[in-house]
């Protein structure tokens, strides 16, 4: 009966991805089926990872971190956990081969945001986003190519800037918060009391070329995938020129978001653009 456990717990990764993702949610649905489960696996596995440390102020978060490392390896090692989140994503780690490294590595990351008051120089910015988002493309492209090791060594590189292209723009678009409220700046040289035009602008540039690599491996990959990563790719492309247009000003007051109907009629854009290959 271990099925009904297990089903249980892929039910729990999409829960939570439908609650904290709209984006990813809807860049998911218009994956292949057979890719939904492990992709909700992978998201469910790392949005618990840093929603200890982003929002539980209140408890011990260095405790609960380290509880849900120990757990993850201990789910990893046994392919089975009471946590539905972490045995959904061991299920996902075993089935695809996904390597330590890639989880070790985004750990680390997370671990990096238990300090408070963070600011980080070039060497720990780009660790950084090595392990908070590099490496989920990564675990992501494995699930994609499905044991096809010649495809995944070839689109890493994309992989990897599709990631860094997201959290360069969540950093942009959760600023106010970060600095605010938890008193992080991940910018490296970077005043966020004086954030300037030519901050941003630098900061936009480094992101567009993300995006343009990240572009052209997605047209590359495999027609079970194409279609949903080229969707969550429109979403965050365009909320990446919303976000362009704006003054840096307005970026410290707010958190810049696109409407869900905005959204659907995106959806709508790119599903027809991927059918007739005009990605």
């Amino acid at each position: 009966m271990k099925y009904i456990f297990d089903n249980i717990s892929d039910k729990c990764s999409k829960l939570t991805t439908i609650a904290y993702s709209t984006s990813f949610s809807f860049g998911i649905k218009a994956l292949d089926k057979r890719l939904h489960a492990p992709i909700y696996g992978i998201y469910g596995f790392v949005r618990f990872a840093d929603e200890i440390v982003d929002t539980f102020h209140d408890y011990d978060k260095y405790r609960l971190f380290h509880k849900f490392k120990e757990d993850t390896i201990d789910a990893i090692e046994s392919k089975i956990s009471l946590n539905p989140i972490l045995n959904s994503f061991q299920k996902v780690v075993h089935d695809y081969n996904i390597e330590w490294e890639l989880i070790n590595t985004f750990l680390d990351s997370m671990e990096m945001d238990l300090d408070e008051l963070q600011t980080y120089d070039a060497d720990k910015y780009n660790k950084y986003i090595l392990g908070s988002a590099e490496v989920v493309g990564l675990m992501c492209l494995k699930v994609f190519v499905d044991g096809d090791e010649n495809k995944y060594n070839n689109l890493k590189p994309s992989a990897m800037s599709l990631g860094s292209a997201f959290q360069k723009v969540n950093f942009l678009r959760d600023a106010n918060s970060d600095y605010s409220n938890l008193g992080r700046t991940y910018f490296p040289n970077v005043n966020m009391l004086n954030f300037s035009e030519e901050d941003k602008q630098k900061i936009e540039h480094d992101i567009e070329l993300d995006f343009e690599e990240a572009l052209e491996g997605i047209k590359n990959l495999p027609l079970s995938s194409r279609g949903g990563v080229y969707l969550a790719y429109i979403y965050y492309y365009n909320l990446f020129l919303k976000i362009k247009s704006l003054p840096s000003s307005r970026i410290l007051q707010e958190r810049i978001r696109i409407p869900n109907s905005n959204k659907i009629k995106l959806m709508l854009q790119s599903i027809l653009r991927n059918q007739l290959n005009l990605i």
